[in-house]
């Protein structure tokens, strides 16, 4: 799909860094999230420790509010430059990992891992508004999404394929030269208009006060609010469909754990056409019927790879790619359009915190689930549970719109 937002983000040089920047990074990143579960799972024989390496790396959200602050209280993009140096420098510990005596060595950097990505996750989004300006917002974040998520496409493969060919090590120390390449291009982009620090540390409280700030924001955005509670529910549903994949490529299909790498590709494949459309169509239709359409794509998806054909399972990861970003651009997109920049990257972390921790909650669950329910009933319950959320975010659009037609009429009324 074509679209003049969306050629503009691309022609603007700080957007083609960004963008550039996640790419490089998004590739290790992704590549090194999948292996990780594998690496355990070879080492162990544990699907439900390497369901867990997962949840390690999304825990640290739980304290997303106070590390989102430090978003708010140090400049934005030198944090992001240390923030790659940081993880370019401890991922090579893992070239250590030889036995399963050493697993608990991957979890604790994988722990790291997710606390740099919080705060990474916060900077970012509080950046681009600066970037791009809050008009094409929503074309900027399905690019920012396709570019990431379009890493499923290649980077899963690549680190199935060194994984199975010279072992997890090398996956790792591919990682961290993508967060060192990364690191060097955010260092090149150039930011105007970034707040004084005394602007941007509302009251000077501390972490406490940041927190504070975080969810007042929210809760007096109506549009954020409810949009962020809706990826809280859909990515918690989200969350037990990722533990129970390993068990759908072995269990289901009856392949090896490095099939995983195959399903993730094709769900990077779903992703890359929903980013690309996101913007155009949170122009055309409104953002709650944007959204559960996301939700019930996601839905319908998880529940076919519960039949035991690869055709399907491929076209459910394509359904699931297509439908979750949906949820996370429309969330993320009325965040940065309703909350201003000083308080920003507090906003940003405290709605991944309200949207992620279900999920690694959900990872965690799963992974015990997946040892007591079969995985050909729990994926059918998600889909009901999914296309429940669609339904009340499509019947809360219709409230609104009726509500807006009435409040028009009045005024129209009073005017005549």
């Amino acid at each position: 799909m074509t679209d003049r937002g969306v050629g503009k983000v691309l022609r603007d040089r700080n957007a083609g860094l960004y963008l550039s920047g996640v790419v490089v990074s998004g590739f290790g990143t992704t590549a090194m999230w999948l292996v990780g579960g594998v690496w355990v799972k070879s080492l162990t024989g544990s699907d439900a420790l390497a369901a867990l390496t997962v949840f390690t790396m999304w825990a640290p959200v739980l304290a997303g509010p106070a590390l989102g602050a430090l978003a708010d209280r140090l400049p934005r993009r030198p944090l992001l430059v240390a923030l790659g140096l940081v993880m370019a420098a401890l991922l090579p510990v893992l070239t250590l990992l030889d036995s399963a005596d050493r697993v608990w060595l991957l979890f604790a950097v994988l722990f790291v891992y997710g606390i740099c990505g919080t705060v990474h996750g916060a900077a970012e989004a509080a950046l681009v508004p600066q970037v791009v300006g809050h008009r094409l917002l929503g074309d900027f974040n399905g690019l920012r999404l396709t570019a990431d998520e379009g890493m499923k496409l290649l980077a899963p493969l690549v680190g199935a394929g060194l994984f199975a060919r010279f072992g997890g090590a090398s996956v790792a120390l591919l990682d961290a030269v993508t967060f060192a390449l990364a690191a060097g291009i955010f260092a090149l982009l150039r930011v105007p208009g970034e707040p004084p620090e005394r602007e941007r540390i509302r009251g000077g409280a501390g972490e406490f006060a940041g927190m504070r700030e975080g969810w007042r924001r929210l809760r007096e955005a109506p549009a954020p609010r409810v949009l962020v509670a809706a990826g809280a529910a859909v990515m918690f549903l989200a969350g037990l469909n990722g533990a129970v994949i390993y068990a759908v490529a072995g269990d289901v299909l009856g392949h090896a754990p490095t099939y995983v790498g195959v399903l993730y590709a094709v769900q990077g494949a779903g992703s890359v056409l929903s980013g690309l459309a996101a913007g155009p169509l949170l122009r055309r239709m409104p953002e709650r019927v944007f959204t559960a359409a996301g939700v019930a794509l996601f839905a319908l998806g998880a529940g076919v790879r519960a039949l035991p054909y690869d055709a399907v399972a491929l076209a459910g990861s394509a359904a699931i790619g297509a439908g979750l970003p949906c949820v996370l651009i429309a969330a993320l997109t009325a965040v940065q359009r309703e909350v201003p920049n000083a308080a920003l990257g507090r906003a940003a972390a405290t709605a991944n915190t309200l949207v992620f921790v279900p999920n690694a909650l959900a990872l965690a669950l799963g992974s015990a689930l997946v040892a007591f329910v079969d995985v050909r009933v729990l994926l059918p319950v998600l889909t009901v549970a999914g296309l429940a959320v669609a339904l009340l975010l499509v019947a809360g659009a219709g409230t609104r719109a009726v509500a807006g037609a009435g409040a028009g009429a009045a005024a129209r009324a009073g005017r005549g």
